[in-house]
């Protein structure tokens, strides 16, 4: 649905004014819902009334705007100013900057949806076949002579539905991030949107830590991966190379995951299991190989799942897939994101940021660690939609494979 606000002024009770905008919006099929309405508090001050009309085509939205307009409603009917940027990873100044809100660009008498929505972004524009086209534009991929658009002026952004103050009234535990809320009920949200995503035939994104294998919980991550409630694994070297150690040497961070002790020069176990996995080129290479036999990065090769692994600086190794350009990784991280539908961040601070400012803001999203910090900043970060869930990994991945069913 297309959406545009409306603003009346004057008596808009006594003379009926209000009533017959509404009246007249009803009647062209489109959708209004008055946002703010003051009345005047002496009889000679005008009464204002803010409205917003959604109309499943920009025709018809145009055509319900025109006609408020000769009702006396005032709307922005102002276009996009475009602007060509002049240096090669630079945008124009001035240049707009995206949320992650669906969003449109009024140009040319058109209003165009820009594709691929991401925070943080310039708007490109371009006249591809005979239309206009607009699409997010991270700041290093901008080319001279690209046009960008400039200033708010003839954008649209289609925020989430405000609920008003009034329907909600004084609530305890109100917060997304509780450490306090019922974990089971938040778990249960979780399963039921994997499960909408899985009907809707859309991505089920996990983003995770290595503390999924320090706590022995791998093996669940794994059969999510095996049977289909994960669709694409975004991580960093940590997780994938002590994924690995586990499965070569049963041991995570040299501790045993069978007993809980560490053995002689266990610490040097994950750089043995990474040095063989470069040695046969690739986890891929490994795994045919049979060097890696089970565990996540097997299950993530076994079923073709994608996955991107995004180094630090910290890193050991790396493992061969690991991409060390941080620009690179997240051009990478994008480029399996188009699709998401459920994103599940756990136990990762880092990743669930960079992550999350990825997604588009219909992608359901649960942030998972047993330190609230991690949920608030990457809520704080612009990741609004973020569901925090503060409880250790293990607990959840045990709890989300018995919503399942697995």
């Amino acid at each position: 649905m297309l959406s545009e606000h409306l603003t009346l002024h004057g008596d808009l009770l006594d003379q009926r004014h209000l009533a017959q905008v509404l009246d007249e919006l009803d009647a062209m099929g489109v959708v209004t819902r008055v946002r703010r309405f003051r009345v005047g508090e002496r009889a000679t001050d005008p009464s204002i009334a803010e409205l917003t009309i959604q109309a499943g085509t920009h025709q018809e939205l145009v055509a319900a705007c025109r006609r408020a307009g000769e009702l006396g409603a005032i709307y922005d009917r102002s276009e996009a100013t475009l602007a060509p940027a002049d240096v090669d990873g630079v945008l124009p100044e001035g240049f707009h900057s995206t949320t992650n809100f669906p969003t449109r660009v009024l140009h040319d008498g058109t209003a165009i949806e820009v594709e691929a929505i991401e925070m943080d972004c310039g708007i490109r524009v371009w006249s591809e076949d005979g239309r206009w086209r607009a699409a997010t534009c991270p700041m290093h991929k901008a080319r001279a002579g690209d046009l960008f658009v400039v200033g708010d002026q003839g954008v649209r952004i289609e925020l989430a539905n405000e609920t008003a103050v009034d329907d909600v009234g004084f609530q305890f535990m109100s917060s997304r991030v509780s450490a306090e809320r019922p974990k089971a009920r938040l778990i249960a949200e979780a399963a039921d949107a994997m499960r909408r995503s899985r009907h809707d035939g859309r991505d089920i994104v996990f983003v995770g830590g290595p503390a999924i294998v320090h706590s022995g919980s791998g093996h669940r991550l794994a059969r999510l991966i095996e049977t289909g409630w994960v669709t694409v694994l975004l991580a960093g070297n940590a997780l994938a190379a002590h994924d690995i150690e586990a499965d070569m040497l049963g041991t995570s961070l040299g501790v045993d995951l069978a007993s809980g002790r560490s053995g002689p020069h266990g610490h040097t176990n994950h750089l043995r299991a990474i040095n063989r996995v470069r040695r046969a080129g690739s986890i891929a290479g490994a795994v045919a190989q049979g060097l890696v036999t089970g565990g996540v990065m097997h299950a993530c090769v076994a079923t073709g799942t994608p996955f991107v692994l995004a180094g630090s600086i910290r890193d050991d190794g790396p493992l061969p897939d690991v991409i060390t350009d941080t620009l690179a990784a997240a051009d990478a991280m994008r480029a399996v994101l188009g699709n998401a539908g459920t994103c599940l961040m756990v136990a990762t601070t880092l990743h669930s940021v960079a992550v999350g400012n990825l997604l588009h803001a219909d992608v359901a999203t649960f942030c998972v660690d047993n330190d609230a910090d991690t949920v608030i900043k990457l809520t704080d970060r612009g990741t609004h939609q973020a569901v925090g869930i503060v409880t250790d990994c293990e607990y959840f991945l045990s709890e989300l494979s018995r919503q399942l069913g697995l």
